[in-house]
């Protein structure tokens, strides 16, 4: 078998639906494999996968045993040379996985030394996300990030892998948990994530246990991902201490503990956690006119100026006015409405899916906040 492709879950029913539905369409020339892990939801995610996806191996967690475990759970059944680690907050285009294996046998990259291979990630309003590609968050790499050096110059731009551009492939040191694809006997000679972090820095000690063994990183370009980020995990006082936690853990496992640092870590944590929370808060938004791009007799309750449209090249964009987007998925792809919404992203524009097998809208206005779900 290709390819295992395994997505953890917890409590993300509607974008767990989605992502599914992508990830099959993505798989239909391969030989592959979807499994599912649940760490013990309260919402009726598993019931969903068993109503809507029977076929699809689900493991069900009786206990939220955190992102490392719950992936090193899936990773000991899979059965693919490789495994993509997917977070349940995504959408893949139909060829992302074909293009992320053949990049994988492409002539710019050596096999034996092929680490993880990651790609560009967009947010739900067709936004580059910078964290997609990153540099080892060394002491003074971390404090040109939290202090927000990287904006000023490229010189200090390594926490964001500021060498490359978005539309450059090439190698990085760090990749994103929320996307990543290596060879499964590499993730289990390095012991998978280490469960000793619960999350939020487990996929920066994979990637560099993975480059410490003299393998390469890589950042690829040519598909993108969209990743709501912001339902992944609520931005509360939990987060926040687990977030200050993680980042100890790194530090303290793979450098010197120094005293001057841990002052500077435990204020630039604090500096950017607040930074954090003032982002979460979610902005209202007032929509002006819903355009509904679908191929069929559609016709949404949406209790505003709606406009339905068949074909992309019909978009006119309204300046004056704030637009919703939304895509009817069974009349385009995956792969034309990602790309659709990284040609037209503007501050006066969403985007929304219709999944009409369960009859709602989802979607997300920024990187930030929680997703938006719209039940009819």
């Amino acid at each position: 078998m290709q390819l295992s492709v395994i997505i953890l879950n917890y409590n993300v029913r509607y974008f767990l639906e989605q992502c599914v539905l992508s990830v099959q369409k993505a798989l239909i020339h391969l030989d592959a494999e979807i499994i599912v892990v649940d760490n013990n939801s309260s919402d009726d995610s598993c019931a969903m996968m068993k109503r809507l996806f029977p076929h699809i191996k689900l493991i069900e967690n009786k206990e939220n045993v955190g992102f490392p475990k719950g992936n090193n759970i899936a990773v000991a059944e899979a059965k693919g040379e490789y495994v993509c680690i997917l977070n349940p907050d995504t959408v893949v285009a139909e060829d992302t996985f074909e293009k992320i294996l053949s990049f994988c046998h492409s002539e710019l990259v050596s096999e034996s030394n092929l680490g993880i291979i990651g790609c560009k990630l967009i947010d739900g309003t067709g936004n580059f996300l910078p964290e997609s590609k990153r540099g080892v968050p060394t002491p003074w790499v971390a404090f040109t990030k939290i202090f927000g050096l990287y904006k000023v110059s490229n010189y200090f731009g390594k926490y964001y892998a500021q060498h490359l551009t978005e539309n450059q492939s090439g190698k990085v040191d760090i990749l994103v948990g929320a996307f990543m694809v290596l060879k499964r006997d590499l993730y289990l000679q390095v012991g998978g994530f280490d469960e000793n972090c619960f999350m939020y820095s487990d996929d920066i000690d994979l990637s560099y246990m993975i480059q410490k063994l003299g393998k390469e990183n890589f950042y690829f370009h040519e598909t993108s991902v969209i990743h709501y980020k912001g339902e992944s995990t609520v931005r509360d006082e939990k987060y926040l201490k687990r977030f200050r936690e993680a980042m100890q853990f790194f530090y303290k496992k793979h450098f010197k503990k120094s005293v001057i640092f841990d002052v500077m870590m435990q204020i630039g944590s604090f500096v950017f956690t607040i930074f954090k929370q003032k982002q979460q808060k979610n902005t209202v938004r007032i929509i002006d006119k819903y355009i509904v791009f679908s191929k069929e007799n559609l016709q949404l309750n949406l209790n505003k100026s709606q406009e339905y449209l068949t074909d992309f090249k019909q978009f006119v964009i309204e300046e004056n006015l704030n637009i919703e987007v939304v895509f009817d998925r069974n009349s385009f792809s995956f792969a034309e409405i990602i790309s659709f919404m990284e040609k037209n992203k503007s501050k006066k524009i969403t985007f929304k899916n219709y999944i009409s097998q369960s009859n709602y809208l989802i979607g997300s206005n920024n990187a930030n906040d929680r997703g938006e779900v719209i039940n009819f």
